[in-house]
């Protein structure tokens, strides 16, 4: 009997963290998952980090893990992560966006499209379904803070109302 309730809960402890992952694609593979999710007209949520960001690797560690945002990525958005110092070319939308030595560091081109050349680590770019922006968000966001964002962009709710109209009626359940 032990036996049954210790395999039980591991195979519940295995079902529970294979929920809290989120399925990133990298950026260089964004054109072949557009493609290939285009039928189910899902958002694009890209988080543009870099690797000596402490906010952006908090952001992995807590806000990334929270059951309800990765339910809400996933539902709603097709994820990408992109490391915004990416030295290889990249290919999006016809374009090739390539590497800009920059004093120490440096920066590939489509960060600085997507971030709209307001280079700040984290940031979070919303594009609708046709890949079009609809707004980069720069900073560390909590789960809370990130929830009802998620809630109305992936939901479409930005196309009818300002944020400001739906944060007064959202009620986090």
């Amino acid at each position: 009997m032990k036996y049954v309730i210790f395999l039980g809960i591991i195979f519940i402890s295995v079902l529970s963290s294979a929920q809290e992952s989120i399925n990133w694609s990298n950026i260089d593979t964004l054109n072949t998952v557009l493609k290939d999710s285009s039928d189910n007209e899902k958002h694009v949520f890209v988080d543009v980090y870099t690797d000596w960001c402490g906010w952006c690797k908090r952001m992995d560690q807590t806000t990334f893990k929270d059951p309800e945002i990765v339910e809400l990525l996933d539902k709603y958005f097709v994820t990408i992560k992109f490391d915004a110092e990416q030295k290889d070319s990249i290919e999006f939308g016809g374009r090739y966006f390539k590497f800009v030595d920059n004093g120490r560091r440096g920066y590939n081109e489509l960060a600085s499209a997507l971030l709209q050349g307001k280079m700040s680590y984290p940031t979070y770019v919303f594009l609708n379904e046709k890949t079009q922006m609809i707004q980069p968000l720069p900073g560390y966001r909590s789960a809370k803070d990130l929830k009802p964002i998620l809630i109305f962009i992936g939901k479409g709710i930005y196309k009818n109302k300002s944020y400001k109209e739906f944060q007064e009626e959202y009620q986090d359940n």
